[in-house]
C-alpha cells in the first residue's frame, strides 16, 4: 500500500507529508483547494509526464517521495529483479523536476530511467479520473485481465508451449523448403561440381605434400649433388674407420671399450648411407614431375576458389553436395516429414486454443453478468456491458490464443455496444470503472486505487451507491478518493481535508480529520455550503452513523 507522501515545491505546496492508511480513505475540500495538486504529485512520483509548471513559483526544484509497503511476495520485485534491480521493502520512488522541465527518477535512491519509473508505478498504483486513459481502458490489457480472473495459469502455459512448438516447426519446416527449392533450381551446376569433385578425387593433407614435393623437386639437382657429396664423405670416413680399427686391434683386451664405441659409430654412417642412398632414389625415379605438380596445385586451388573454402575441405564440400543432391531426390519425403510435424504442432495448439476459448467465453459471461449488477445502483441501469470474446482469423492468431477480448459498453437501450473510451462521459466512465474494479477487485497487481471524482453528476442513492461499492473494494485493497460527496465521504474509514491558507503566499495543506466533531463538520459543509447549519450537522450525523463501515477514530 502507499504508506506516505512527501511533496516539495509542487504548485501552491511548500513542504507536505501525508501519511495513508489501509482502506478507504477521502480527501475532500473546496474547489480549487488544491486536490489536483496532489494527484498530479503523486502521478509525478509514479512516472507520469512531467510539466515544468508544477515547479513552485520562486523555487528551482519539485521534489516528490512515494513510499510503498508491499509484501516481499509482491510481483514488482520479479520485474525489478529482471531488469537487474535488486531492492527490499519498502519501495521508495523519488522523483525531481527543475523549473527548466528536466526530470529525474529513483528507486530506494538508486537512479532508473522515466519509463521504468512508470512501469512500476502502474504496479502499485491505479489512478481512476474521469478521462484517465489506463489499463482498463485499454484493449490489449483486457485479455489479460480475464484470463487472472478465470484463466487457470497452467491452462496458459500449455497454450503458449504449444504456439511456440508450432512456430519451430514452421520455421523448420519452411528453412528446408526454401533451401531445397533453391538447391533444384542449382541442381544441374551441383551435379557438374559433384563430377568435377569426383574425378579430381582431392585428399585430406595433400596441399600440403604436393607443396612439400614441388618444393624438393625445384631443388632435386642440388639436392642430389649434395646427397653424392654426403655419400662419397661418408665412403671416405668407413675407410678412415677401417685404419682405426686396425690400429685398435694391436692393442687386444686395453681397445675392447675403443672397439665398442667404434661399432655404435660404423652402425650409424650405415644407417646414414641407406638413407641417403633411399632418398636418392626417390628423388630420381619419382613418378611426379614439377610440370604435374603444378598442374595439381591448380586445380585444387581453382576448385577450393570455386566452392569458397580451403582445400583440405574439398573433400567435405563434396560429401556436402552428394548429401544435398541425395536429398533433391528424396526431397518428397523428407518435406512430407516436416509437413506432417508442422500440422501435428499446429493441431496441438489450435485444441489448446479452443479449450483456453471456451474458458475466456464462460469467464465473460460471468464478469459481464457481475458487472450488470453493479450498474443499476451506480445510475447506469439503462446501459449494458459486455466481454466480448471473439475468435480471430488464423493470421491473427498468436502465442496469447486464437481471440480476441475486449470490454464494451452501450449507455443507451438499442446501441451497439462500443468500446469504453469512445461511448462514455467523464463520470460514466469512473462508474463503469468502479463496477469493473469491484468485479475483477482480486485481479492485477496494484494494491492502491485511487478515484478521482468518481461521484460527478450524481447524488443521494446513487452517490450512497458508489461509496458503498469503494468501502467494499476497500476491504482487500488501499483506495484513495478524491470526492465532492458527502455520501462517499461518510463511508470512509480515514478523512482528510485539502485547504489553502494564506493572502500573498499561498499554501496548500492537508488536515487529517481524526475527530467525530473534524468528520461533522466537514460532511456538513459539503451538504450546506460555507454556513454550516443545525440540520446540516443533523444530516451529517445521519449519514456517518449509518455507515456499516469501520469509522475514523473518535
Amino acid at each position: 500500500m502507499l504508506a506516505s507522501l512527501s511533496i516539495q515545491n509542487v504548485v501552491l505546496i511548500d513542504q507536505l507529508v501525508i501519511d495513508f492508511k489501509t482502506g478507504l480513505s477521502a480527501l475532500t475540500g473546496e474547489t480549487g483547494a488544491g486536490k489536483s495538486i496532489l494527484l498530479d504529485s503523486l502521478g509525478l512520483a509514479l512516472g507520469a509526464r512531467a510539466d515544468s509548471g508544477l515547479v513552485r513559483y520562486g523555487t528551482d526544484k519539485s521534489t516528490v517521495i512515494a513510499e510503498f509497503d508491499i509484501a516481499d511476495s509482491h510481483s514488482v520485485f520479479k520485474f525489478l529483479a529482471d531488469h537487474e534491480i535488486e531492492v527490499e521493502a519498502p519501495l521508495i520512488l523519488r522523483r525531481t523536476l527543475t523549473n527548466d522541465g528536466k526530470s529525474k527518477a529513483y528507486l530506494n535512491d538508486q537512479p532508473i530511467s522515466v519509463g521504468l519509473l512508470k512501469q512500476v508505478g502502474e504496479m502499485l498504483v491505479e489512478i481512476h479520473g474521469q478521462f484517465d486513459t489506463h489499463v482498463l481502458l485499454d484493449a490489449k490489457h483486457h485479455k489479460g485481465l480475464l484470463d487472472e480472473y478465470g484463466t487457470p495459469l497452467a491452462e496458459l502455459d500449455k497454450l503458449e508451449k504449444a504456439w511456440k512448438t508450432w512456430q519451430e516447426k514452421k520455421k523448420e519446416f519452411e528453412h528446408k523448403k526454401a533451401a531445397m527449392m533453391k538447391a533444384r533450381e542449382d541442381e544441374e551446376y551441383f551435379r557438374a561440381a559433384l563430377e568435377d569433385l569426383d574425378r579430381l578425387a582431392p585428399k585430406a593433407g595433400e596441399e600440403e605434400t604436393l607443396s612439400s614435393l614441388r618444393t624438393r623437386l625445384m631443388k632435386r639437382e642440388q639436392f642430389i649433388d649434395g646427397l653424392n657429396a654426403a655419400a662419397t664423405d661418408i665412403d671416405q670416413i668407413e675407410t678412415l674407420m677401417g685404419n682405426v680399427w686396425r690400429s685398435i686391434d694391436k692393442l687386444a683386451d686395453e681397445g675392447a671399450s675403443i672397439q665398442t664405441a667404434l661399432n655404435g659409430a660404423s652402425a650409424e654412417l650405415q644407417e646414414a648411407s641407406a638413407l641417403i642412398a633411399s632418398t636418392l632414389s626417390d628423388i630420381e625415379n619419382s613418378e611426379y614431375s614439377l610440370t604435374e605438380i603444378d598442374d595439381r596445385l591448380f586445380s585444387l586451388k581453382a576448385q577450393a576458389r570455386k566452392h569458397a573454402c580451403a582445400i583440405d575441405d574439398l573433400s567435405a564440400k563434396r560429401d556436402e553436395i552428394a548429401g544435398l543432391l541425395n536429398a533433391i531426390e528424396n526431397e518428397d519425403n523428407a518435406l512430407g516429414d516436416l509437413r506432417k510435424a508442422v500440422q501435428d504442432a499446429k493441431n496441438d495448439f489450435q485444441k489448446q486454443a479452443e479449450k483456453i476459448y471456451a474458458l475466456r467465453v464462460k469467464a465473460g459471461k460471468k464478469v459481464s453478468d457481475l458487472v450488470m449488477k453493479e450498474l443499476a445502483p451506480l445510475k447506469l441501469d439503462k446501459a449494458k456491458f459486455v466481454v466480448d470474446v471473439q475468435k480471430l482469423e488464423e493470421e491473427n492468431w498468436n502465442k496469447n490464443g486464437m481471440d480476441s477480448v475486449q470490454f464494451l459498453i452501450a449507455t443507451n437501450p438499442g446501441s451497439a455496444p462500443a468500446p469504453l473510451s469512445k461511448v462514455a462521459s467523464g463520470g460514466e466512465m469512473a462508474r463503469f470503472m468502479l463496477a469493473l474494479k469491484v468485479v475483477l477487485a482480486e485481479v492485477g497487481a496494484a494494491g492502491t486505487l485511487v478515484f478521482d471524482e468518481v461521484d460527478t453528476g450524481i447524488g443521494g442513492a446513487t452517490a450512497s451507491a458508489v461509496g458503498q461499492r469503494l468501502g467494499q473494494l476497500a476491504q482487500n485493497l488501499q483506495i484513495l478518493v478524491v470526492t465532492h460527496s458527502p455520501q462517499v465521504a461518510a463511508m470512509a474509514a480515514h478523512h482528510m481535508i485539502v485547504a489553502k491558507s494564506g493572502d500573498k503566499d499561498v499554501k496548500t495543506n492537508i488536515i487529517a480529520l481524526n475527530t467525530h466533531k473534524g468528520r461533522q463538520d466537514e460532511i456538513a459543509r459539503m451538504l450546506s455550503g460555507t454556513e454550516i447549519t443545525p440540520e446540516a450537522r443533523a444530516a451529517a450525523d445521519k449519514l456517518l452513523e449509518s455507515v456499516p463501515l469501520k469509522k475514523s477514530a473518535a
